[in-house]
């Protein structure tokens, strides 16, 4: 569970978020501070906080400026929260805003506060643009002169190499390797095929496109800076399409740009609180968030796979909560890639990984795919790196409130680092 003694329930009131855009394109100007202001914003809106001291408030961002130091608090003090309203800035790479929400949750349970939001943002278009250490190195023994010497000598060694800029890049330091270059070897170790991923891609597109066409995202999403909409969804897209991409990370390689995530920028934010504080307001309980695992796997030794830290951490929460993997309405599996989410769902079905890596007497089985992100995901939707977590939280408890026979939801984050956050919602 949440906190073994836990002695109050951990509702999830709801959850909003600005449309999340590609990178350099609707948001190419906003900082990260915007965007999870206007978040924090539109929850404060929706829900009628205006003015309110809530408990707590815990976010983050993975690619973060100097200047963003105490960024959550700076973005609350601007939300129309009371100013009183603390700020916690969290990072757990794409788990950010997921364990965020475990945060807050396990202080309402513990019964430390009665309500707080979690929420995360992520912005590609607006990196942190740094100078070589070499640079930092010289003007800091510069700054440390004590005489004007001492101050002036280092300056004969500035070279035009300084000035060439260090962009950030989304790789594994112990390995060298990206995201999708490591990826790539998953689906090697797990057979997984670009048919299978093209697939699924499309799917993601097609259920995305069909949500916003039907209203599911509408009270979900608050428009910002004239986008209304996500905008890379594609719902023209097919497997005969995709299928014409060439691959991004090897040559020979099955991920391309159509089957895996793209930059995007974007923020998003959940409510939670007691029951009795949504009570004493009139606001609905959508579902209650009832258990959360975290997991790392060894990856830089090559015995596991960058993205599996979910299948490990998931068949852990089922064994605290006492069910199957079957044992769900709703799966909302983040897609940082389509073979990632392919090699997670493979490792469960293979009896062999689950008795001799996993521990488990028998393989944990497969999912009905029909209930597998039935609203589009990280794929097409696009994966703000913080900010995934609470977009699905919020997503997730309205299909759950949504569905009278629904009882039951799984939230599962892979992350940088061979980590994974996963989550269990209940009605």
């Amino acid at each position: 569970m949440l906190v073994g003694s836990a002695v109050r329930r951990v509702a999830i009131i709801g959850g909003v978020r600005i449309p999340f855009a590609r990178a350099y394109s609707a948001y190419a100007t906003a900082s990260n501070q915007d965007m999870l202001t206007a978040a924090f914003r539109g929850l404060v809106e929706r829900f009628r906080l205006q003015g309110q001291r809530l408990g707590d408030v815990a976010a983050g961002a993975v690619i973060k400026h100097t200047r963003d130091y105490n960024l959550v608090r700076e973005c609350v003090l601007s939300s129309g929260l009371d100013p009183h309203t603390p700020g916690l800035d969290m990072q757990r790479a794409c788990g950010t805003s997921l364990e965020a929400a475990i945060d807050i949750g396990n202080k309402i349970a513990l019964g430390q506060i009665e309500v707080g939001i979690a929420g995360g943002t992520d912005t590609v278009s607006d990196p942190p643009v740094v100078f070589p250490r070499s640079y930092q190195q010289l003007m800091l023994r510069s700054y440390r002169g004590r005489s004007g010497w001492q101050r002036l000598s280092p300056w004969f060694g500035l070279r035009p190499k300084h000035f060439k800029p260090v962009l950030p890049a989304v790789v594994e330091p112990r390995t060298g390797l990206s995201m999708g270059q490591s990826t790539e070897l998953m689906a090697r170790r797990w057979q997984i095929t670009r048919a299978e991923q093209d697939q699924l891609a499309c799917d993601s597109h097609l259920k995305a496109a069909a949500a916003w066409r039907e209203g599911f995202y509408s009270d979900l999403v608050v428009e910002y800076l004239g986008l209304k909409s996500d905008n890379n969804i594609r719902p023209d897209t097919s497997v005969e399409k995709l299928a014409k991409l060439r691959p991004s990370f090897a040559a020979d390689g099955t991920l391309t740009a159509g089957n895996s995530t793209p930059l995007t920028d974007g923020a998003s934010a959940v409510l939670l609180a007691t029951p009795e504080w949504a009570a004493a307001r009139n606001l609905p309980v959508l579902a209650y968030l009832r258990y959360g695992k975290v997991w790392a796997v060894d990856f830089v030794s090559g015995k596991e796979g960058l993205l599996m830290a979910p299948a490990y951490a998931v068949p852990a929460m089922l064994k605290d909560a006492g069910i199957t993997l079957q044992d769900f309405d709703y799966y909302e599996i983040h897609e940082a890639f389509a073979a990632q989410v392919l090699c997670t769902l493979k490792a469960w079905e293979s009896p062999e990984y689950c008795r001799d890596t996993l521990g488990l007497p028998a393989a944990l089985g497969s999912i009905d795919r029909s209930k597998l992100n039935v609203k589009g995901g990280s794929v097409a939707i696009g994966h703000p790196f913080a900010a995934t977590g609470t977009r699905i939280l919020g997503t997730l408890a309205k299909l759950l409130a949504g569905n009278a026979g629904a009882k039951r939801g799984l939230v599962s984050v892979c992350a940088a680092g061979g980590m994974g956050v996963t989550a269990i919602l209940e009605r």
